[in-house]
């Protein structure tokens, strides 16, 4: 259930992201702008482990990838906005 989580415990600070060529500041907030909008696209009576599974592969799937800097938000947006909805496709 979401309301035994919390979204701040997935988010980053810069030192979590690591190097980004001196991008790290703006990986880290792209990356828990992401993960709010995951966070609140999530129905209320996901599952804990479905949760943590989704939010933590939006980093899995970023991670290293350099869409992070050069890609517009919106596009972003558009890709996290499918993965969780294909996250919740394939739970069903």
């Amino acid at each position: 259930m979401k309301d035994l989580l919390n979204v701040q415990d997935y988010l980053f600070a810069v030192q979590d992201v690591g190097d980004w060529e001196g991008e790290e500041e703006h990986v880290a907030e792209t990356l828990n702008d992401l993960i709010h909008i995951a966070w609140d696209r999530l129905p209320d009576d996901s599952e804990c482990e479905f949760i943590d599974e989704t939010i933590n592969g939006i980093w899995e799937h970023l991670r290293g990838d350099m869409a992070v800097i050069e890609a517009d938000f919106e596009e972003l947006v558009d890709w996290v906005t499918h993965y969780v909805d294909s996250s919740l496709d394939e739970k069903m």
